[in-house]
């Protein structure tokens, strides 16, 4: 039976989502507060609502808190729908944001899916680290190096901290190298989930996140490149330690300035 921790000061919010979570075989955890919430985590949640607005101890510190301890899902619920709310939120470590008022069928099957995200996202790294042993060597692609089976990366020797979903992402692009990856597909083989569900603008603040912590210039990305139209490109580093494209239909595109950074 997984665990969900429910946190919200909403007293009616709390006993609703208690009552549809529990009907569909979860168990629940309720914390009215931030405090209460961070001492709930001692309860090994499989993934927390976590509701943006909270007296007292914000949402965005709770969330905060999460990812001090691990990468626990975390859908974030808000009242406030602008962009730069749900980027902040992102950017802290949500893996998926959801604005107030809220279909509880929907919050259900997000929930859903951000277990089933996590469920695959293990049987995969599991996989992944029985084939490195087999062939004996990891993604190393000179100064990017990752390590599926302890889910770390290091660029230039030094360790770069990512979020769940951020080392997933990262993981999919570079066992797809030099080959343009659209958002659908992301978001089917990342996010295990679809633009129906999933706002295609979350891949978008990703990747941003992981060219602002892996790309000497962000702003000039040479590692995860757009494709005007089409996606994304993991350009593998040459044996000069640089990173640079093969020689393919996309760098003849980046050549007529078809690519940009989104």
């Amino acid at each position: 039976m997984s665990r969900v921790l429910v946190v919200d000061d909403d007293s009616s919010i709390l006993w609703l989502l208690n009552r549809v979570l529990t009907t569909n075989g979860y168990d629940v955890i309720e914390a009215a507060d931030g405090l209460e919430a961070v001492a709930a985590l001692d309860h090994a949640p499989d993934v927390v609502i976590l509701d943006r607005m909270l007296a007292g101890m914000d949402g965005l510190e709770v969330l905060a808190e999460i990812r001090r301890r691990g990468d626990t899902p975390v859908l974030l619920l808000s009242a406030l729908s602008g962009e730069a709310d749900r980027v902040r939120g992102l950017d802290l470590g949500a893996d998926d944001y959801l604005g107030k008022p809220f279909s509880v069928a929907e919050l259900e099957a997000r929930v859903r899916a951000l277990l089933r995200r996590t469920r695959q996202s293990e049987a995969a790294s599991d996989r992944a680290d029985r084939a490195d042993r087999a062939r004996d060597h990891d993604a190393d692609h000179q100064t990017l190096h990752v390590d599926r089976a302890a889910r770390s990366v290091l660029r230039h020797g030094a360790p770069v901290a990512l979020t769940r979903m951020e080392f997933d992402l990262l993981a999919f692009l570079v066992d797809h190298p030099d080959r343009v990856v659209g958002i659908p597909e992301l978001l089917e083989q990342v996010w295990h989930s679809s633009a129906d569900w999933q706002d295609p603008r979350t891949v978008k603040e990703h990747v941003r996140r992981l060219r602002n912590k892996l790309e000497p210039d962000p702003a000039r990305p040479t590692l995860i490149r757009t494709v005007r139209g089409a996606g994304y490109l993991f350009s593998a580093v040459s044996a000069f330690g640089g990173f640079r494209a093969e020689a393919s239909e996309v760098t003849r595109q980046e050549r007529d300035g078809q690519t940009a950074p989104v």
